[in-house]
């Protein structure tokens, strides 16, 4: 037999790769790198909050070896309760309620009546007007503060739960701004075709504002929840009694009874995080939905 040479050999062409399946794998390539950063990002937003569970489960003296054990050797969880009977939480927790409540319904309901307004109730000098509530966003809350005390102070509401309740139900520039670029994506045929059969503007705000705007309303329920629970600045100014203490209040008065208990001192701030966690846990759908502006407006 005569072999061939290697000229003579057939050559074996490689496989051709087309330019779908090359575009695939650079987008699987660049999901992945989303997903490890994504991981190493949420790993170190997390971080915190890992260091205070451990530390509010840790005995006090393993809260004070070094170095620092990142896993408690024993999970001591009566620490929570120890915490919760060494102060009134009880109380702190009722008297947080009640400002919370009151301000979520204050801000759902008069900043989307006032957004439909200026959304859809034609009147002169809408957009100047709508202008000049937007240019308030822009004043530091710090510049008027004083004022607000003084006015507060005229008003004899100190020590009283209403500097911290009445200011929801006049309106905010960012609710009343979001909830409009909601409220601009309701066709104007379906208003026009309420008002032709004798409906008010309240109760098209009432029947068919507030069920097509869910995740506006969703957004600045959470907003004002998370702004109520945590506000620790208008509690120290207005409120002196403790028996109408917060809980960021009864906090920093456990914080001074408890300087060196650090173990105790985590619990009791993870309790006072802990529904915030929990409502953002469960709306976290509607908070996305509706923080996202791109979806309202023309």
């Amino acid at each position: 037999m005569v072999k061939q040479t290697a000229a003579a050999r057939p050559k074996l062409s490689k496989p051709k790769v087309s330019h779908f399946e090359t575009i695939q794998g650079r987008r699987q390539a660049l999901n992945v790198i989303n997903w490890v950063l994504l991981a190493a990002g949420s790993i170190l937003m997390l971080s915190p909050l890992w260091w205070m569970l451990v530390t509010s489960v840790k005995t006090m003296q393993e809260v004070m070896t070094y170095p620092p054990t990142f896993w408690p050797e024993s999970w001591n969880w009566s620490n929570y309760m120890k915490t919760w009977e060494a102060a009134p939480f009880d109380l702190y927790t009722v008297n947080t309620l009640t400002i919370t409540i009151l301000v979520v319904i204050g801000n759902v309901f008069v900043n989307s009546f006032i957004a439909y307004g200026f959304a859809k109730v034609p009147f002169k000098g809408r957009n100047a007007l709508f202008a000049i509530v937007l240019s308030t966003m822009m004043i530091p809350g710090f510049v008027t503060l004083i004022p607000q005390y003084v006015l507060f102070a005229k008003l004899q509401w100190l020590n009283t739960y209403y500097p911290l309740v009445i200011p929801a139900f006049f309106g905010s520039a960012f609710n009343i701004f979001l909830l409009r670029q909601f409220y601009m994506t309701i066709p104007d045929e379906l208003i026009e075709a309420a008002k032709m059969e004798g409906a008010s503007h309240f109760w098209i705000w009432w029947k068919i504002g507030l069920p097509l705007t869910k995740p506006a309303l969703a957004t600045v329920a959470i907003f004002s929840f998370n702004g109520a629970w945590n506000d620790f600045l208008g509690p120290l100014l207005y409120v002196n009694d403790e028996n109408l203490y917060t809980l960021q209040l009864g906090l920093q008065v456990f914080k001074g009874q408890m300087s060196t208990q650090w173990n105790y001192l985590m619990a009791g701030s993870l309790l006072v995080l802990l529904p915030v966690i929990i409502l953002f846990f469960f709306f976290q759908k509607y908070f996305i939905q509706g923080i996202n502006l791109q979806s309202g407006g023309k």
